[in-house]
């Protein structure tokens, strides 16, 4: 499983235990990170500077810490 994968799952989880708006959530997060947070599965390839920008993106959007 890819890395940017299991961050994904970890927001996922975040936004359905805060109960938040996931659209709204994954629509920042995505804009934010350049990343559409959609497409990101267990084959898509790790690349270190969308992990930061997806770290960045958690770490503003939801206070998360990845």
């Amino acid at each position: 499983m890819s890395q940017l994968n299991d961050m994904k799952l970890q927001i996922e989880a975040k936004i359905k235990a805060a109960g938040l708006d996931a659209k709204e959530v994954k629509g920042k997060i995505s804009l934010r990170s350049g990343k559409v947070f959609a497409f990101i599965t267990e084959e898509t390839p790790d690349d270190p500077a969308t992990i930061a920008k997806m770290k960045q993106a958690a770490k503003e959007v939801l206070n998360m810490n990845l």
